[in-house]
């Protein structure tokens, strides 16, 4: 199939409303070759042939301006075909779909990645001591990058500042921190394949769901891991282990 006009027959002439590729390409900023790697990926729809020429309309403008918002909110080719797939089939509104989207990008928490100086380092840290910045670095709580620091989590650092203080050592710090990322990520990912496994009611705003579950989610992580650690406390003290985590006094 060749999309360039081969005649001057009204066949091979667009009317108006219609491009042939090369005016798709222009229209839209989206090369050729694009546009047909699209196409073979299922995510264009099929265009209009006359004769030996492709023609394409105001639907695959409007698909081509929605692939790149999709591109742009870091969805990959497969992501889009199986969305688009579902717009073609009535099944999914992009509308409430977008809304929905939005809501799962929403941070769970205030804490934003940021990059210091040395200074704003120790005051986020909320103390200083020799040492202090290599320790973190080695703990991977900050990133030295030149004369300044990149920090992953603010919140966990000084989190661990505090623990620190309390006289927890940061290599402690951190193997607490890969404790709770491993279990707590579990049940994230466990209680996520529920939602989406029990999601579809026709009835149902999905954005308005996720907006709701966010708080109601972490007051529940907060009280069901507040009364874990109470029983092992508990537990810690009643067997008479509480003996070995207490210190011992030195001789004066």
């Amino acid at each position: 199939m060749r999309d360039r006009a081969v005649s001057n027959t009204d066949e091979t002439k667009p009317v108006d409303g219609e491009y042939t590729i090369d005016d798709l390409a222009s229209v839209s900023q989206v090369p050729s070759r694009t546009i047909r790697f699209y196409q073979s990926k299922g995510v264009l729809p099929k265009p209009i042939i006359r004769g030996r020429v492709a023609f394409y309309g105001k639907p695959h403008l409007e698909r081509l301006e929605l692939i790149a918002s999709l591109q742009d909110r870091g969805l990959r080719i497969e992501a889009i075909r199986e969305l688009v797939s579902r717009i073609d089939k009535g099944e999914l509104d992009i509308g409430e779909w977008l809304g929905l989207e939005a809501q799962l990008q929403q941070p769970w928490a205030n804490d934003q990645p940021c990059t210091v100086s040395e200074e704003e380092l120790y005051e986020l840290a909320g103390r200083r001591r020799a040492g202090l910045l290599n320790d973190l670095v080695r703990g991977k709580l900050v990133e030295r990058r030149g004369n300044v620091f990149f920090v992953p989590s603010p919140a966990l650092l000084s989190i661990s500042a505090r623990l620190e203080a309390a006289g927890i050592d940061i290599d402690d710090v951190v193997r607490a921190k890969t404790i709770l990322e491993k279990y707590v990520g579990r049940a994230a990912r466990d209680l996520t394949e529920l939602v989406v496994s029990r999601a579809g009611g026709a009835d149902v705003d999905h954005a308005k769901a996720v907006e709701e579950l966010r708080p109601l989610a972490m007051e529940g992580v907060r009280v069901i891991f507040a009364q874990a650690m109470q029983a092992e406390l508990r537990q810690l003290a009643t067997s008479g282990r509480s003996a070995k985590v207490t210190r011992r006094r030195t001789k004066s």
